[in-house]
């Protein structure tokens, strides 16, 4: 991370500076929709994003990695985590990044708890019966931290908040499609069982090899459920501060072309991981690098959001 977005963005303890630069590598290294959207907001906006985005695959490797998951270290972690909140500092870079980030902008901790909570379902939790179980899931996966988001990125209505919501689910839905079959060898099925019966699909229909015609049919009902939640997303673009929209319209752009790619392979998400290839996220991203430059010169300074918001109830 360059001295020059630190510097913007307030930020000069050495530890906390090479804190933020944790966050930033595994923004970069995991997420790189993500980074490349985030290269469009202002500076002093951008190290805010990492810690959050570090927070949240840092502690989603202790359930999630294929090669050294280690469940028990993420309740162990997660409580320290939130001893670092009470005592206003860690030596651990991501929660010492992550807890000046969620101070900084008055980021309720209903939002983390509700995080860890869904990140420890993961310990036990194979499968869930419904749709209605599956986005309880999904609120303190995915939801949660598009709430996180808000408060960074500045807003014009307090709607934003759940248009942020539905697009934390819209990204996590995306990511069970593309990765039926990664979350299988980890023992997991997002997809709702009631879906599997209502197509015909097994458990075992989901492993590599052959995909039957009922498979290609539930990730095609799946894609457009996802396609559905964009759709109600993206109102919520233009509720946010004018220098944020370039960022999140970036990343609404490129995470929903995931989907593009699901339909381009016949919905064949069992024997490959699509993603969107390097020349269409530069096709995306590059001619937004300009508006968003415009942006920050023209736009004034958005109210700052407000720092707490009701769980929503709406199911629909």
């Amino acid at each position: 991370m360059s001295s020059r977005e630190l510097d913007a963005a307030g930020i000069h303890d050495p530890h906390l500076r090479a804190s933020y630069e944790t966050c930033r590598r595994l923004n970069a290294e995991h997420g790189k929709s993500y980074y490349l959207a985030t290269l469009l907001l202002p500076v002093h906006k951008r190290p805010h994003v990492h810690a959050l985005y570090g927070f949240a695959r840092h502690a989603d490797d202790f359930v999630d990695s294929l090669t050294a998951p280690d469940p028990e270290r993420l309740v162990t972690w997660g409580d320290e985590f939130l001893a670092a909140m009470a005592d206003g500092g860690s030596q651990d870079a991501v929660a010492a990044a992550a807890s000046h980030t969620l101070r900084t902008f008055d980021i309720p901790m209903a939002h983390i708890d509700s995080f860890l909570h869904s990140m420890r379902q993961d310990i036990t939790v194979t499968s869930y019966a419904t749709y209605a179980d599956l986005r309880e899931y999904m609120y303190g996966s995915a939801a949660v931290i598009g709430l996180q988001m808000v408060p960074v990125l500045g807003i014009l209505d307090v709607r934003a908040f759940h248009h942020a919501e539905l697009l934390g689910e819209a990204f996590q839905l995306t990511n069970f499609i593309r990765d039926v079959a990664e979350d299988l060898v980890r023992g997991r099925v997002y997809l709702p069982q009631e879906d599997l019966d209502r197509f015909g699909v097994t458990r075992a229909d989901l492993a590599p090899g052959p995909v039957a015609d009922s498979v290609r049919e539930l990730i095609r009902f799946e894609v457009a459920r996802a396609r559905g939640l964009y759709a109600r997303a993206a109102p919520g673009i233009d509720l946010l501060d004018p220098t944020s929209r370039d960022c999140v319209r970036t990343a609404f752009d490129l995470y929903g072309g995931i989907l593009d790619e699901v339909e381009r392979a016949g919905f064949d998400v069992l024997n490959r991981r699509v993603a969107v290839s390097l020349p269409r996220r530069l096709r995306t991203a590059a001619p937004r690098l300009v508006a968003a430059s415009r942006s920050r010169r023209t736009a004034r300074p958005a109210r700052r959001a407000v720092p707490t918001r009701p769980r929503s109830t709406s199911t629909t």
